[in-house]
C-alpha cells in the first residue's frame, strides 16, 4: 500500500467522527438546600463583594445582639471588635506552613523585566522633573510611593467579635440558630430588624466559602451557673449544622448574653467609612444603647477605638406579635391558617386569627360567603374551592384599619437625644406621627429636622431608618431621598438647601416594610401612603423648626440694632452737652425778650436727650455747677436703649404667647411635713403634689 493511501484512510474516520453529533446528557432532578441557594446568591443577603461582606457581617451581629437585649428589657451594652489577622498568622489558624515562592512567573504579581525596565525609566523620569522644577522655584510634589502590585488569589481576613449583655441563647439550641438556614424565632408578624431570618448564619456560610474556618458561640442565659460553648460550621448541601464542639462552662462571674468569633474574608479599607457610619446612625437611633467600637490591627497607627455612649435609660416598648389583617392575607397563608388553628368551626376562626373581626361582624361575613357556608361549620372541612371564595370576600370587604399598638418606635424623645448626642446641631425639630394602613399592615412615620452640627456637611445630609436600623445603600431612589429633595420647599421655612447644615432623618416602623430591590437597602418612591407619611412628618419638623429660625432672626436684629445705637452714644452726648453748655454761657448776654423763643427750643432738646426739668433756670445752674456732665447724658442715652430693647422684646413676647418676665424662686414644702389632705401626679420626671 502507498504512502499516500495510508494518509488517507487514517485521515478518513476522523472526518467521519467530526460529523457523528454528541449524545446530550440525560437531564437528572436536582435539589438545592436553603444553605446552598444563599452560598451561590449571597449578593440577595448583602454578601456581594469582600468590603460588603465585612460590613454585613457587623450590621447583622450588631442587630442580632440589639434585639436579645430588647427582648428582655435590658440596657444594651454592645462591644464590636474587628481583628486584622495578617497571612502567617491565619496560616497558622488553619494549619498552613509557610512556604517561600520557587517559580516567581507563575504567580500574577510577577513583574517581567520589561516591565521593570519601563517602570524604572518613568520614575526617572519623575525625578528628573521634580529636580527641573525645585532648580527653577517650582512648588515641588512629594513623588508617590511606588505601588506594589497585589496578586488576585491574595485575600485580606478579619476576626469579627460581638459581645452583647442580652437574653442568652438556650444550650441544646444554638447549633440549629447558626447552623440551619431559615430557622428562628423572628418568623411571626411582627416588627423585626431583620431583612431575611438569616442574621449570623450567612456570616458563617461565608466564613465556610473563603476561609473554612467554624464560627464560634459563647451564650449564657439570666441567672445561670454555666456559659455555653459551641464551635460548628455548616453542611452547605444538606442544611444542618456540623458540630466540633458544644459544652458547657463555668460562669462564675453570672455573666448573661452572647459573644459571637467568626473569621472571614474581607476588605476594611474599601469599607471603614461605610462601617464608622452605620455605627454613627444606629447610636443615633439607639440612644438608650452603649457601643464600644475596635480596630486591630498590627500597626498601632491603624487601630480605631470609638465609644458611642449612651444618653438616655427610656427604651421603648418591645414589639408585639399581632394578627393578620383580612386585607393582608392571599390564599396560601390563609390555607396555612387553616392547617394550624386549634379553633374548630369557621366563626371561632374569624374571630381569633384575623385582627378587627368581631363576632358580629364575622356572622354577617359569613352570611355573605353563601348557603354552604355557616358559623358551626368545621374549619378543617373548607375546600379550595372555599377558601378562594374567602379570600376574594376578604379582598372586596370593608375592614377597620388595623392599630399601631403592636409596633415599637424609637420616640421623639430618643430621636432627638440621638440627634443631638451625634451630630451637636444648632436646633433640631422630632415629629412621630400616627399610625397608618398600607396593604393592611401599620406604619408609623417618625423625623426629625437638624440645622447645624458637627462633621455635617451643607446642603441635605438624609439619614435613613427601616424598622430601626440604618439603610446606608442605594439612597437616590429611596422615598426618604426624593421626598427631601423635590418635595420640600425649604425657603418656605426659612432654610437655605444649599448653605445650610441640614440633617433630616426619618424612621419608618412597620409590620411588613416594602423594601425594593434584592439588597432590600431601599423603599421605593411609588407608595403613595408612605410617601405622604413622609412628607408630612418633614413639613411638622420644618414648621417648628420655622418658629425657632424667626426668633433667632429676630434677635439678630435686636442685638444689631442695639449695637449701633450704643455705638453713637458717646457721639450724642457729647453733641448734646456741647449744645447745652454753649446755651448756658450766651444766657447771660442775651436779651429777656428772646427768652420765651429760647425757652422753647431748650424744651425740645432737653425732650430729646430725655433730661426733664421744672425751668430752664435749674437747669443752667445744674450746667454750670457741674452736675450735669457727659458721662451722664452717655448713662442716661444707653438706659433708654436698654429700656426700648426690653420693650420691644415685651410687645413681641405678649404676641407670640410667651412670657419674658423675670422668674422668681418658688420654694416647695417637704413631702415629709405636709399634711394627708393631698393628691399625687405622678410623671416619669417627677411627683407632684397637690393639696388640697
Amino acid at each position: 500500500m502507498e504512502p499516500g493511501g495510508s494518509s488517507k484512510s487514517q485521515t478518513e474516520p476522523k472526518k467521519r467522527q467530526s460529523k457523528t453529533p454528541r449524545k446530550p446528557k440525560d437531564s437528572v432532578l436536582e435539589q438545592k438546600s436553603p444553605a446552598e441557594f444563599f452560598a451561590e446568591n449571597k449578593n440577595i443577603a448583602g454578601f456581594d463583594n469582600p468590603g460588603k461582606c465585612l460590613y454585613t457581617t457587623v450590621r447583622e451581629l450588631v442587630e442580632n445582639s440589639l434585639d436579645s437585649t430588647e427582648s428582655i428589657s435590658e440596657l444594651p451594652v454592645i462591644e464590636i471588635t474587628i481583628e486584622d489577622i495578617e497571612k502567617s498568622k491565619f496560616n497558622s489558624m488553619i494549619g498552613l506552613i509557610d512556604r517561600d515562592r520557587v517559580d516567581e512567573a507563575l504567580y500574577d504579581d510577577y513583574e517581567t523585566a520589561k516591565a521593570r525596565e519601563k517602570r524604572l525609566a518613568k520614575e526617572a523620569r519623575a525625578q528628573e522633573i521634580q529636580a527641573k522644577n525645585a532648580s527653577v522655584g517650582k512648588k515641588v510634589k512629594e513623588p508617590p510611593a511606588s505601588k506594589t502590585m497585589k496578586s488576585r488569589g491574595e485575600a485580606s481576613f478579619y476576626k469579627v467579635t460581638c459581645k452583647d449583655n442580652g437574653k442568652g441563647m438556650p444550650h441544646d439550641d444554638i447549633p440549629n440558630m447558626f447552623g440551619r438556614v431559615l430557622s428562628g424565632t423572628k418568623y411571626g408578624l411582627k416588627q423585626t430588624r431583620g431583612k431575611f431570618g438569616l442574621g449570623a448564619k450567612m456570616a458563617l456560610i461565608w466564613s465556610k466559602m473563603s476561609t473554612g474556618l467554624p464560627i464560634e458561640i459563647s451564650s449564657s442565659m439570666k441567672s445561670q451557673n454555666y456559659i455555653s460553648f459551641c464551635r460548628l460550621d455548616i453542611d452547605i448541601h444538606r442544611n444542618i449544622p456540623h458540630v466540633h464542639l458544644h459544652e458547657k462552662r463555668d460562669n462564675k462571674d453570672w455573666w448573661h448574653g452572647a459573644e459571637i468569633q467568626v473569621v472571614i474574608e474581607g476588605n476594611w479599607t474599601t469599607y471603614r467609612s461605610k462601617i464608622l457610619h452605620y455605627m454613627r446612625q444606629m447610636a443615633v437611633i439607639t440612644p438608650y444603647a452603649e457601643f464600644l467600637f475596635k480596630f486591630v490591627s498590627d500597626s498601632s497607627d491603624k487601630n480605631v477605638t470609638i465609644r458611642f455612649a449612651r444618653r438616655t435609660d427610656v427604651m421603648p416598648p418591645v414589639p408585639l406579635e399581632t394578627k393578620h389583617h383580612p386585607s393582608s392575607v392571599d390564599l396560601l397563608l390563609i390555607k396555612r391558617l387553616i392547617e394550624e388553628t386549634p379553633k374548630q368551626n369557621l366563626l371561632q376562626f374569624l374571630q381569633h386569627e384575623f385582627v378587627n373581626i368581631r363576632k358580629a361582624y364575622a356572622e354577617r361575613l359569613i352570611g355573605e360567603l353563601g348557603p354552604e357556608f355557616s358559623p358551626k361549620m368545621p374549619i378543617k372541612s373548607i375546600t379550595s374551592q372555599q377558601i378562594v371564595r374567602i379570600h376574594q370576600l376578604f379582598r372586596q370587604a370593608k375592614f377597620d384599619d388595623p392599630s399601631g399598638d403592636c409596633l415599637s418606635p424609637a420616640g421623639e424623645y430618643n430621636l432627638r437625644l440621638g440627634i443631638i448626642k451625634e451630630l451637636h446641631p444648632d436646633m433640631v425639630a422630632t415629629y412621630s406621627g400616627s399610625a397608618r394602613v398600607f396593604e393592611g399592615h401599620p406604619f408609623i412615620v417618625e423625623a426629625g429636622v437638624s440645622v447645624g452640627g458637627k462633621d455635617v456637611k451643607q446642603g441635605l445630609n438624609i439619614f435613613r431608618f427601616a424598622n430601626r436600623i440604618p439603610l446606608l445603600f442605594e439612597q437616590g431612589a429611596d422615598v426618604v431621598t426624593r421626598t427631601a429633595l423635590k418635595r420640600i420647599n425649604w425657603s418656605g421655612y426659612k432654610i437655605n438647601q444649599t448653605q445650610d447644615k441640614i440633617g433630616v432623618f426619618v424612621s419608618i416602623v412597620s409590620t411588613k416594610i416594602p423594601f425594593k430591590g434584592t439588597g432590600k437597602e431601599y423603599i421605593g418612591d411609588d407608595i403613595t401612603e408612605i410617601a405622604s407619611a413622609v412628607k408630612s412628618a418633614i413639613q411638622q419638623c420644618c414648621i417648628q423648626l420655622k418658629t425657632k429660625i424667626v426668633k433667632k432672626i429676630q434677635a439678630r436684629e435686636q442685638q444689631e440694632r442695639k449695637r449701633s445705637l450704643s455705638m453713637y452714644a458717646d457721639n450724642a452726648a457729647t453733641a448734646a452737652y456741647n449744645v447745652l453748655e454753649a446755651m448756658e454761657k450766651s444766657q447771660a448776654s442775651k436779651k429777656q425778650r428772646y427768652e420765651d423763643k429760647d425757652a422753647e427750643m431748650h424744651k425740645e432738646i432737653l425732650t430729646h436727650s430725655t433730661v426733664r426739668k421744672e425751668t430752664l433756670r435749674e437747669l443752667y445752674e445744674e450746667i454750670s455747677a457741674g452736675a450735669i456732665t457727659k458721662e451722664m447724658l452717655r448713662e442716661k442715652l444707653l438706659q433708654h436703649v436698654e429700656q426700648v430693647d426690653y420693650e420691644m422684646a415685651l410687645e413681641y413676647a405678649t404676641h407670640s404667647g410667651v412670657s419674658e418676665e423675670p422668674r422668681e424662686g418658688i420654694f416647695i414644702q417637704s413631702l415629709e411635713a405636709a399634711e394627708d389632705n393631698f393628691m399625687d401626679l405622678h410623671s416619669p420626671a417627677f411627683v407632684f403634689r397637690l393639696f388640697c
